[in-house]
């Protein structure tokens, strides 16, 4: 088993590190996990009693001290070496790792739309290693309920079992196809999609001593599965394709390796794998997995790249080698031999729920110091230091100190989208799922209502919206739908049925809400290489408008890079040069629109690049403001100090003058 462990963890190391891919190795985890504990479970119930608690302890003897050592070193070095806008996001995400609930909370993250542009995090990697703790907890109680219920019934304690297991295998996998095809990154990370692979490890130590294979027989088998693991992650796309039934090939590999067993052959996948460097590396293979991840993620924040090279690679694998041989020696194997917990099962509980304690208390400290930088913030607004977008102007002249911060601050500039605070949403009955219209708060009566349409690109202008309407007493109403935008088609997410079906809602919607101007998206892909385009659904979609007498104000969408310019800025002084990129890479002097051919006479243009980028590059800061919070979102606080040339727009399409209403 330890070979298998070893074949396992370098076959997940070598792919993350190396190859940027994943490679299934977790899920052969997954199996070990559940022929070991159903194994030990059933031997247990055979010798008369299971005691789950002293079990219980002696996995967190195993499991605690390694895991909750990682998480407190990566605390200490995530204050140093990781950018302010990660904070809160990686303490988030180290409290859940230690709960052993990053499964969820990166389930959570799948469900926002914003938090899915998030980087991966230090410890995105324990999402594994949650599912595997809520497995120990629960897994058995259900195998001791299942014994209880055969002696009741005098049924076969191992049948009554079995059932258990293809009751979890059956129901858990269709499960997994299911939410999987419906929503991969959701399933990827659930803990109901993984019951299955547990589920097959039981089932396969049910079985496994009454296998008798011939010598030849165990040596193919074992090395189809050892080829079949290796070549899975270069074969399938396994983090954008699991767990879904696909997960079977790695399964089922590892399962082949253990049913080998022991060939007897020197020809044999055995004698490879129980060589003792191979068990070695088996040892190590708890402590290597918690190390590779957390050593890449900084090396490549450190370095400021999306990916290693080979020597690169080669000191992230070594440096995390070495410190998985310095963790297993110095804290798992002195753990595991101590007395602790042989006696009093409770005290390894205990000793447990210790380790647990700096970790917590460090994490809340972590927190404390992000929300002081990021309540900051308020004392700097509205004042000559950050002009943001009116720095644009072209008699703008800076009043402001020369020694000014950039706000807001980067500890909390992921937070800042734009909304209307006080807004009420409901759900459409003609969407329930999908369909949310949210409106500002306004009089009985508002002047104007002004329909927000779209995706998250459409959503950042509420901020310069918001502050207009407020001063008009004009009314807000917003439909967005992430990675949306208004057109017939899934623009962004090409045969995405639910996108497609919300956007055909959104218009029977504008045909009830009869707002006074519908904002939506103009364009879409601004990226290097002039990619940008107005697609041929934005402009059906108008056409629809059009029918119903609406009036549509079309924005041209801003730029989206392949990193993050605030961040970049960060680590480059705060210099905005550091990090820009020509604006002639990414925008044409003439917007996309320009070149369509008979557009919809309800439809009005406003590109507002001009005051997102300078005339020769597109920055990360302007007027001592962020421009972006991410890579290709807008911040709130950039865009509200564009609401004099939002309104500048506005008021002629509405009938209004600059200094009220006509």
């Amino acid at each position: 088993m330890q070979g298998l462990r070893a074949l396992a963890v370098v076959l997940v190391v070598v792919y993350h590190v190396w190859l940027g891919r994943v490679s299934g190795g977790v899920d052969v985890f997954f199996l070990i996990s559940g022929f070991l504990v159903t194994g030990q479970l059933l031997r247990a119930a055979e010798r008369g009693r299971i005691e789950l608690v002293p079990m219980w302890g002696r996995m967190v003897k195993r499991l605690f001290p390694a895991a909750l050592t990682v998480l407190l070193v990566l605390i200490a070095v995530g204050v140093v070496a990781l950018p302010e806008n990660r904070w809160f996001q990686t303490v988030r995400e180290v409290v859940a790792a230690a709960l052993y609930l990053e499964n969820w909370q990166l389930v959570a993250d799948a469900a926002d739309y914003f938090s899915q542009h998030n980087e991966a995090s230090v410890v995105q990697h324990f999402w594994s290693l949650s599912i595997q703790g809520q497995f120990y907890l629960v897994w058995p109680l259900l195998v001791v309920a299942a014994l209880w219920v055969a002696r009741r019934a005098a049924v076969g304690a191992r049948s009554l079992v079995a059932v258990l297991l293809v009751a979890a295998f059956g129901g858990s996998l269709a499960f997994s196809v299911a939410l999987t095809a419906a929503n991969q990154p959701l399933a990827y990370f659930h803990s109901l999609t993984r019951v299955w692979e547990f589920a097959l490890g039981g089932l396969l130590a049910l079985v496994v001593d009454a296998v008798v294979l011939r010598t030849w027989a165990r040596v193919v088998l074992g090395w189809l599965g050892v080829v079949g693991l290796v070549a899975c992650g270069l074969v399938l796309k396994v983090g954008s394709v699991f767990p879904g039934w696909v997960a079977l090939w790695p399964t089922l590999c590892g399962a082949a390796v253990i049913a080998a067993g022991a060939s007897g052959s020197r020809l044999g996948a055995d004698r490879l794998l129980s060589a003792r460097p191979v068990r070695y590396v088996g040892d190590l293979s708890y402590a290597l997995y918690l190390w590779h991840w957390p050593v890449l993620v900084l090396y490549l924040v450190a370095r400021g790249r999306e990916e290693v090279g080979l020597l690169g690679g080669a000191f992230v694998i070594g440096l995390s080698v070495a410190l998985a041989v310095a963790t297993h020696h110095l804290v798992e194997s002195p753990v595991r031999r101590s007395a602790v917990g042989e006696v009093r099962a409770w005290r390894a509980h205990a000793l447990g729920a210790a380790a647990m304690v700096p970790v917590l208390v460090a994490a809340f400290a972590w927190q404390v110091v992000s929300d002081r930088k990021a309540a900051s913030y308020e004392l700097l607004v509205d004042d000559n230091d950050h002009p943001g977008a009116l720095a644009r102007m072209p008699d703008f002249e800076y009043w402001g100190s020369e020694d000014a911060t950039v706000i807001p601050p980067l500890v909390s500039l992921r937070d800042d989208f734009a909304a209307i605070e006080g807004s009420t949403c409901r759900t459409s009955p003609r969407n329930p799922q999908d369909l949310h219209v949210c409106t500002s708060p306004s009089s009985a009566e508002p002047a104007r209502r002004i329909a927000v349409v779209g995706d998250s690109h459409m959503q950042q202008y509420l901020a310069a919206l918001w502050p207009i309407a407020k001063e008009r007493d004009w009314q807000i109403v917003s439909m967005l739908k992430g990675a949306c935008p208004f057109s017939t088609d899934a623009d962004a997410m090409p045969g995405d049925a639910r996108c497609t079906r919300w956007n055909a809602d959104l218009v029977d919607e504008l045909a009830d809400l009869r707002p006074d101007l519908v904002v939506a998206n103009g364009t879409r892909n601004v990226r290097v290489g002039l990619t940008e385009h107005t697609p041929d659904g934005f402009v059906a979609q108008w056409r629809k408008l059009a029918d119903l007498g609406l009036p549509v104000l079309a924005i041209r969408d801003n730029p989206r890079f392949s990193f993050s310019p605030a961040e970049c800025a960060a680590a480059n002084g705060l210099d905005p040069a550091a990090c820009a990129t020509p604006r002639s890479d990414l925008l044409t002097p003439d917007p996309p629109w320009a070149a369509v051919p008979d557009l919809p006479p309800n439809v009005s243009f406003a590109d507002f690049s001009h005051y997102i980028c300078e005339d020769e590059t597109c920055p990360s800061i302007i007027g001592n403001v962020f421009v972006y919070l991410d890579d290709n979102h807008l911040s709130s606080t950039y865009v509200s100090t564009m609401a004099p040339f939002v309104q500048a727009v506005l008021l002629p399409l509405l009938g209004l003058a600059e200094e009220g209403e006509e």
